[in-house]
């Protein structure tokens, strides 16, 4: 499929719908690149599993303080206000419910909200991190993802063959071509690129999806 949104893009579109206010911690590598897509005005107060709540954007190259850094290693600044904590206090709580949205990355996604996204199977790395935890502790899991596979194989199926991260968790999916929420064990499609057509989207999707209503146009700048 050669028309389709770049990582950034998906990135931005992601971040749009983050909430005002809204306590957001975000997923080591790409899911960190939302951070950089907060919309003007709204404030986001991001949390790092080792133990920061309201870091601020990446400092200038040279500027590092690397005392000050996320879960994914990545120097951050910190906003006015910004707290540290014990790392079990920052899994207390992510455990507690006090994030109001997760955003992670994906190797599959099933219709009825299943996620796997720490091993590709046997032979693998694993590298779970604290995302287990994060997807039954916060009250909204969002996944960005290319629609497919690098071989073109979907990724949103029908059931996951990867090992679970979590079951029944993930809410909504922002990927390379549409935006599909999970409702009733479904994926309903909410927007799709103009440039592809709802049965060549069918096509590289394995599980059913659903219209509810319109399907808007997705529609990002060039970021």
């Amino acid at each position: 499929m050669s028309v389709k949104l770049t990582n950034a893009q998906i990135a931005w579109r992601a971040a749009q719908d983050i909430p005002d206010g809204a306590y957001v911690n975000l997923g080591i590598g790409f899911p960190e690149m939302v951070a950089k897509f907060k919309p003007e005005g709204r404030e986001v107060i991001y949390h790092t599993e080792n133990g920061i709540l309201d870091f601020g954007e990446a400092p200038p190259v040279g500027a590092e303080d690397w005392d000050l850094i996320n879960a994914g290693k990545k120097a951050v600044t910190l906003n006015p206000g910004a707290s540290f904590f014990h790392h079990a206090d920052s899994f207390a709580m992510v455990r507690g419910g006090h994030l109001d949205v997760a955003i992670l990355g994906a190797y599959e996604i099933a219709e009825n909200g299943d996620l796997a996204n720490w091993s590709t199977g046997p032979g693998s790395v694993p590298a779970v991190g604290g995302a287990m935890d994060l997807v039954h502790g916060a009250r909204r899991v969002c996944v960005i993802t290319d629609h497919t596979t690098k071989d073109g194989r979907p990724k949103l199926l029908k059931r996951c063959r990867l090992p679970l991260t979590g079951v029944g968790c993930v809410t909504t999916v922002y990927t390379s071509l549409a935006v599909i929420d999970i409702v009733a064990s479904r994926f309903v499609l909410r927007e799709k690129l103009a440039g592809i057509s709802f049965d060549e989207l069918q096509a590289l999707t394995e599980a059913e999806l659903v219209v509810e209503g319109a399907v808007k146009d997705l529609i990002v700048p060039e970021v």
